[in-house]
């Protein structure tokens, strides 16, 4: 597929901006491709700057449940920029998109909005370690929380190694308190509390991993860490960012039955627009100022227009036919892939939860990290190329999960699934 204007703009952002683009997760040069240059997004399309239309698979990253452009999240947003984009001071907006989270999330009894899931995990960690007394935490290989210094956490070698810093810019001493365990090993979180003894201040983990590719947790998992640091007098803090409100409509707590002391949100309570937050027990957040003495401050958290984006796209959300008509879609997606995958002698895991999905080339299943590292990256390059040529658009990384939404319909299914079996023969 020919994107000369694309490309165009791509040369002129690299005279201005690093790389060209504003986030890393923008670029596509582990692909072998200049980035997308979109210009409008409708339904469940995305449209570049040389007129190509993609069936979108990324929905900005996540947040977009109900597609592009989605009627009553414009309007809202329009309504509310006639009265002002932005005023620092608390509005009536605030409150009635906290009320529609607490209804999908019932184990966030008080709920403090900012503008980004990076901060949401921030505030978080710091709120955890200022209730608790404590310093250190347990974070999991290939858990993305975030470009928080003390996350930014590079897998080690066993999960009694510290802290090693993830990027060139963070010290040392930032991450020594931040100790890794594998996911889905219940044994290396347990070793970690046993060489750390009332020095834990908080697990925190992504329920269901959806910055390494989409691993879902294993059996008892998720309740045996968290039974674990109740038992050793850390808090358990659900980053769902990217789960809540995907997997099921009350997120990876209601898929698995689990009450987390804080849970982390992000992406779909803006409706696309830049939001986040962070919540849980009502004595634990009541720490947070003014109630109480841990500091946490965003001159434009709670900022109407993305309230009003919020409140719009959860008041749709909240029927279960348009999530379950959504989850149908990216069951038939996955189910797609494994069929294609296989009539074409393709080695593919493939697993959707609600309107989350990912896959993998690997002939055997992928339960944690290391696992995804040993994935055939060879295969999802060429797969990705041939996918961008018959207008198909998924995260450019075999190490990130896939989004549908309302908008997927079941005409849009029998494209993509032309368009897949194209592509599969293609790759064969």
């Amino acid at each position: 597929m020919e994107r000369p204007k694309s490309s165009e703009i791509f040369k002129k952002l690299n005279t201005l901006i690093p790389g060209g683009v504003s986030s890393p997760v923008r670029a596509f040069h582990t692909v072998g491709m200049d980035p997308l240059v979109a210009v409008r997004g409708e339904g469940p399309y995305l449209f570049d700057a040389d007129g190509n239309r993609f069936v979108d698979f990324v929905m900005s990253w996540g947040p977009l449940v109900l597609g592009h452009a989605y009627p009553k999240v414009i309007s809202a947003v329009q309504k509310q920029a006639e009265n002002g984009t932005s005023f620092g001071v608390t509005t009536e907006r605030e409150a009635e998109l906290a009320e529609l989270v607490m209804e999908f999330f019932p184990s966030v009894e008080r709920v403090r909005f900012v503008s980004s899931g990076t901060e949401a995990g921030m505030s978080a960690i710091r709120l955890a370690r200022g209730f608790t007394k404590r310093e250190k935490i347990i974070k999991f290989s290939g858990c993305y929380h975030g470009h928080v210094d003390a996350l930014l956490v590079a897998a080690g070698s066993g999960a009694m190694t510290l802290g090693i810093p993830g990027s060139a810019g963070v010290p040392d001493s930032v991450v020594a308190g931040t100790l890794t365990a594998e996911f889905n090993d219940v044994e290396s979180v347990q070793k970690i509390f046993e060489s750390n003894r009332d020095e834990i201040a908080a697990v925190i983990l992504e329920p269901i991993m959806g910055n390494c590719g989409f691993i879902p947790p294993e059996g008892s998992f998720l309740r045996d860490v968290q039974e674990l640091a109740q038992a050793n007098g850390a808090l358990f803090i659900a980053d769902e960012v990217m789960t809540g409100f995907r997997v099921a409509p009350g997120g990876a707590q209601e898929l698995y039955s689990f009450c987390p002391d804080l849970t982390m949100l992000g992406k779909v309570i803006g409706g696309g627009l830049p939001v986040g937050a962070f919540g849980g027990r009502k004595d634990i957040m009541e720490h947070i100022a003014p109630a109480g003495e841990v500091y946490q401050a965003g001159t434009l958290s709670g900022n109407p227009l993305a309230m009003a984006a919020g409140i719009a796209t959860l008041q749709e959300w909240r029927s279960r036919e348009v999530f379950n008509r959504a989850a149908g879609f990216a069951s038939s997606l996955v189910q797609a892939f494994q069929e294609l995958s296989e009539s074409n002698g393709i080695a593919l895991q493939a697993s959707s939860l609600g309107t989350m999905f990912g896959f993998f080339f690997s002939d055997v299943p992928v339960k944690n990290f290391t696992d995804a590292n040993n994935t055939n990256r060879e295969t999802f390059n060429r797969f990705y190329r041939a996918a961008i040529d018959e207008g198909l658009y998924f995260a450019q990384s075999p190490f990130e999960a896939g989004f549908v939404s309302a908008a997927h319909t079941d005409e849009v299914l029998t494209e993509v699934v032309r368009a897949l079996d194209k592509v599969f023969q293609k790759i064969s």
